[in-house]
């Protein structure tokens, strides 16, 4: 494994423990926004039903809750709250809502840094095909691939199957209980639903958490894809420019190549750290909106490149800048 390209030099350790250090303020501030905007949604979801106006806040609720994604996120890597209990409870809870329990997730998560842009080893990328056609992007970037994957994924958990390489037996087994649990409680909740005659699940959870998949899957895929899969993670991960509510939701995971670099500090700080290393370095990191990217990528691959072709390309032009050395 190579050193980090810039991570050595560009924060000193003690300028690295000052932004480490944790609070609990910022992430009850920001996990109590976002409860709130789902709960504020689902009552207009409630007052709008049977309307054309409902429609757009179905499609809200479905992007407030995949994006919780960003609070299991952010809790697993214990920044979110200094107290570590709390970090675990709200990734659990987060983890149930968006069906991916926190402890396959926390260790899954951890091999992806560990193994970022490792075509044999990245859990991320394993988990799907390598991208030889627009239509392989497109079914990824859908979100339904990876809905079906993780219902099979908590199925096969269920059934006490867990293969995951990166873990170890005991850690095995905790997914395998962990699944239990999930599907213990859906399954409760789908049984108080049909003795009720409710569909609040569907309405206001399911349905808008599966259909609005796909808009999680404009930060996912645009964190790595297409990026140098040498292990350097200032520049084989990459910042999206968005607007604020995307910061937002996102709990800064926008700023994703100093997360990367940086797991430590938190998320409120991402941003001030992103503007002092591109200072420091001289250059901006890689960055792209969510349209320029994902559309740069279609027409590369609608021209005949594949996912391997549009990485090594990345890497030749960082080598050609002097970014990257020569041999590797």
């Amino acid at each position: 494994m190579h050193d980090f390209i810039g991570a050595k030099d560009v924060l000193s350790k003690d300028r690295l423990k000052e932004l480490s250090v944790r609070s609990n303020a910022p992430g009850f501030v920001h996990l109590a926004t976002h409860v709130a905007a789902i709960c504020l949604n689902s009552y207009a979801i409630a007052w709008t039903w049977g309307t054309w106006w409902c429609v757009p806040f179905f499609m809200l609720q479905g992007i407030l809750l995949n994006f919780l994604y960003a609070t299991e996120h952010e809790c697993d890597h214990f920044t979110a709250f200094r107290s570590r209990w709390l970090n675990i409870l709200v990734a659990r809870v987060a983890g149930f809502v968006i069906v991916l329990t926190n402890d396959y997730h926390r260790l899954s998560h951890y091999a992806h840094h560990r193994h970022t842009q490792d075509w044999e080893k990245d859990p991320e990328i394993l988990s799907r095909k390598v991208f030889e056609t627009p239509w392989d992007y497109l079914w990824v970037l859908s979100g339904l691939a990876s809905s079906w994957g993780r219902l099979l994924l908590l199925i096969e958990q269920t059934l006490g199957r867990c293969d995951e390489w990166y873990a170890t037996e005991p850690q095995k087994h905790t997914m395998i209980t962990a699944a239990r649990w999930h599907m213990t409680g859906y399954a409760s909740i789908a049984a108080v639903a049909i003795y009720f005659e409710s569909w609040w699940p569907l309405y206001y959870w399911i349905g808008p958490l599966a259909l609005m998949r796909w808009t999680y899957w404009l930060q996912g895929l645009g964190e790595h894809n297409g990026l140098t899969h040498e292990p350097y993670t200032l520049l084989n991960t990459r910042t999206l420019k968005t607007n604020a509510f995307m910061h937002w939701i996102n709990w800064n995971m926008t700023y994703h190549a100093i997360h990367h670099t940086f797991p430590s500090i938190p998320f409120y700080r991402l941003p001030e750290v992103h503007r002092e290393v591109e200072a420091k370095l001289g250059y901006e990191l890689p960055s792209a909106s969510y349209l320029k990217l994902h559309w740069s990528h279609l027409k590369q691959m609608l021209k005949g490149a594949g996912e391997r072709d549009i990485c090594e390309a990345h890497t030749k032009s960082l080598i050609d800048s002097g970014r990257l050395p020569k041999t590797l």
